[in-house]
């Protein structure tokens, strides 16, 4: 792209004179960074036009991932980084007086995520362009986020996250490819050559109008793309009249909010029925896009599973299932059952959870409303499926019930995703099986083919390249450049655990980290912390299930401890928490209040300050979390066994060196395997155990409570004024959620587990070679989780790609 650093300050200055009219030393931090996005652009769209070419030439298969979230985060840094000029324009910019770091900080993060879901898929596609496959995106552009976050006494409010205020420097508007999606109205059948047919007439129609997000692969001239759809009335309609006029405006806010926020509030049937309107959206939108582009091959449509894979992340876009069904059967003609193979050989999909609250359920009569014809396939898609079930399970009728896609008055998501699939992949080894064993027993039964496991990966080029670059020069400076392209090669690194030389350096490393993030946590929260402490760190989606409050609860009997114990020798800790709560998710949101109310008194208590800080940093992101995960010592992944599909944040933390204390739940059992259980801090029930418990109702926590004199105290203290409690009874829902209502997930049968799990990272911390030692072998076994190596097994299991023809690796 530059030659060196005199041609690039030669173009950025000339760029900044012709886009902006000013010189450099005029040129705000913000100028800077929409020049420098336009510049790597620019370039990439050569390569991205090119790559498009490609792809249709050779009629390449190409994949596209439809995801309700795709957590891209900032993109200068990691675009840079891709092109292979982060370097060179890191210190040309610096020659200029211009700091990149602080250049990046004017991008900001894009609204287009939540959590782990919207980041893994951000991560598949960095490898899909990175390994040279032809897969895609696609998506909902909201114009707001899921929410800015701000902590105020303790609580959290909720702010527009209005991430389009500056523009986005990424984006192509495409309205030359725009398509219609229709709602409401009624279906009406006719015949005609013999065959019944079918329209949708009164429909209200919206326009899906794609902005495309060029995506980069890691040192290659090879460009996906990224479609993220927008909702925009359409102007030709009847109610675009002088007449009507306030009908119309009715209408265009009724069609702009499908894309304006995500998760919108579906505690009441309003937001329930937007957030069906959003799928049935972006399913409908990408669906006809695709189509489009396969109907340019002039291919029959029995060869489409040939020419492309539809995969669904998660359960929100499995209306692209009766979606394509519509297509084929109303628009090209095919009969029932070839568009039903059709349809299955081209869809995969992903399970996340096994949470029954996220495997999503419409009520007939909504999805029948405002999707007339869509649920009348998705009707004739049951009434088939209910058919094989009763011939093949003569006299099961629980069974039948269990499976079928329409029940109680719902429509089943997850059973349709799976009846309309022809892969079915868990997210981690224990996932799949608990998938396969319990939750989904009945459908691997049926279909065990279909089963398989892809367990989760991170792209190790943004959270270790991009996030922690002096590691990552480390482990270049020793083990050469090929882990770049060749993760597993990290394993190199083993050798190099007891290295005295090396664990000092990597030692090194870690403590400039921390260093960094505790000027921004003095910068931000006006908090001193000591970058000799044990930084230990649970950053991740609020939920009871993540059990944040386990962790709280320990910090509370920390504390106590301290203040009533002087011979307690602590190794000085500095607790870190960032989250979200779902706006609507009370209890979520009263944790929060209980971790900022323990902060506030410890934090303020003299008496301790030497020995243990609690911080929760508002509005946790990407660029937030690039901040925090090099500088973590303990990595927090103590969600309740079987609760916890895979994770990801795990893998990061292993990458840079954190040491986890964990469940054996999601991956981390894989990476109890991969650096031995010895590496890392295993406590709790097994999900065997959880399972047998849920099963027996023998649990009792209240005796659980009574019976650890620790745990007593600070159940109480929870309901007590005192230390922690502003008023009598401000965490009675908390008390009550463990005492009361039944503990559900075993906060406190963990809690001595998880108590001894600490007393030994603090005796494990005080000796620095063999802390050190098992840190560099956490990172020399994180190669495994790469998102690359994800990425290739989907290809070669699920998708039935291979890198484009002539890609090659740099």
């Amino acid at each position: 792209m530059f030659d060196n650093k005199e041609a690039f300050k030669s173009i950025f200055q000339r760029n900044l004179i012709s886009k902006l009219g000013k010189l450099p030393e005029e040129a705000t931090l913000d100028d800077v960074y929409h020049v420098l996005g336009s510049m790597i652009r620019e370039y990439a769209g050569h390569d991205w036009a090119a790559s498009n070419q490609g792809f249709k030439q050779r009629q390449d298969k190409q994949v596209y991932y439809f995801s309700l979230e795709f957590l891209i985060g900032r993109l200068l840094g990691n675009n840079l980084l891709n092109v292979n000029e982060l370097e060179l324009v890191r210190s040309s910019l610096a020659e200029l007086g211009i700091s990149l770091e602080q250049v990046e900080e004017q991008e900001s993060d894009a609204g287009l995520g939540n959590g782990g879901l919207g980041r893994l898929a951000a991560c598949f596609l960095d490898s899909l362009a990175s390994l040279g496959y032809a897969g895609h995106g696609c998506g909902i552009r909201y114009k707001y986020g899921l929410f800015e976050q701000k902590i105020i006494n303790g609580n959290q409010v909720e702010l527009p996250d209005n991430w389009l205020d500056k523009g986005n420097e990424w984006e192509v508007r495409r309205p030359d490819k725009k398509v219609e999606v229709q709602f409401w109205g009624r279906v009406e059948a006719y015949e005609q050559d013999g065959r019944m047919q079918f329209a949708t007439r009164d429909a209200e129609s919206v326009v899906a109008v794609p902005y495309d997000t060029p995506v980069i692969g890691y040192g290659q001239p090879h460009v996906n793309t990224l479609r993220l759809w927008s909702a925009e009335p359409k102007r030709e309609t009847s109610l675009d009249t002088p007449s009507n006029y306030y009908g119309y405006l009715d209408y265009s806010r009724s069609v702009e909010s499908i894309s304006e926020f995500l998760y919108p509030d579906d505690s009441q049937y309003e937001g329930k029925l937007l957030r069906l309107k959003q799928q049935y959206f972006m399913c409908s939108a990408g669906v006809q896009s695709i189509l489009r582009t396969f109907n340019k091959l002039d291919l029959p449509y029995d060869r489409l599973p040939d020419k492309v894979a539809f995969h669904i992340n998660d359960t929100h876009p499995t209306l692209v299932i009766p979606e394509l069904m519509r297509i084929l059967i109303d628009i090209q003609g095919y009969g029932w059952d070839e568009a039903w193979d059709i349809t299955v050989r081209t869809v995969s999909y992903t399970n996340h959870t096994t949470l029954s609250e996220a495997l999503e359920k419409w009520p007939v009569s909504m999805v029948s409303k405002l999707l007339p014809r869509i649920y009348m396939i998705i009707e004739e898609i049951n009434k088939r499926f209910c058919a094989m079930l009763i011939e093949r399970y003569p006299g099961d009728q629980n069974r039948i019930e269990q499976m079928a896609i329409i029940a109680n008055d719902q429509v089943r998501m997850a059973n349709l995703a799976i009846v309309g699939s022809h892969s079915v992949n868990g997210v981690a080894a224990l996932h799949t099986e608990i998938l396969k064993e319990r939750e989904m027993a009945p459908f691997y039964a049926l279909y065990p083919e279909r089963f398989n496991n892809k367990t989760n990966g991170i792209t190790h080029r943004r959270w270790l390249m991009h996030a922690n670059p002096k590691l990552s020069a480390l482990i270049t400076d020793t083990i050469g450049t090929d882990w770049i392209t060749q993760p597993g090669l990290l394993n190199e690194l083993v050798p190099y655990a007891g290295d005295a030389a090396f664990q000092q350096q990597f030692h090194a490393i870690k403590r400039a980290n921390k260093e960094r993030l505790a000027a921004y946590i003095l910068d931000h929260a006006g908090v001193t912390v000591n970058p000799d402490s044990i930084f230990d760190v649970q950053v991740k989606r609020l939920h009871g299930y993540k059990r944040q409050l386990l962790n709280i609860l320990h910090v509370m009997h920390l504390y106590n401890r301290l203040k009533h114990d002087a011979s307690y020798d602590l190794v000085p800790r500095t607790f870190i928490f960032g989250a979200k709560a779902a706006p609507s998710y009370y209890f979520a949101k009263k944790i929060i209040k209980l971790i900022n109310t323990v902060a506030d008194t410890i934090n303020q208590d003299r008496s301790v300050q030497d020995h243990l800080k609690v911080l929760f940093l508002e509005n946790y992101s990407v660029s937030l979390a690039e901040k925090i995960i090099p500088a973590a010592d303990v990595s927090e992944q103590i969600s309740t066994a079987g609760k916890e599909a895979s994770g990801t944040g795990n893998m990061k933390f292993m990458m840079n060196g954190a040491l986890t204390i964990g469940t054996m739940d999601g991956a981390n059992v894989e990476m109890a395997e991969q650096v031995g259980e010895e590496n890392m801090f295993i406590f709790g029930l097994r999900a065997e155990e959880v399972s047998e418990y849920y099963r027996s109702g023998q649990y009792r926590p209240r005796e659980v409570a009574q019976q650890d004199e620790r745990l007593g105290q600070v159940v109480e203290q929870l309901v007590h004024p005192g230390a922690f409690c502003c008023r009598d009874g401000e965490f009675w829902d908390i008390y009550d959620s463990l005492l009361a209502h039944g503990d559900e997930y075993f906060v406190l049968r963990d809690f001595a587990s998880y108590a001894d799990a600490h007393a030994a990272i603090d005796a494990a911390y005080r000796d620095v070679p063999a802390w050190t030692r098992k840190a560099v072998l956490n990172t020399a076994k994180s190669g495994i989780f790469s998102s690359d190596r994800t990425i290739s097994e989907y290809a070669t299991d699920i998708w039935g790609i291979e890198p484009v023809s002539g890609f090659w690796r740099g």
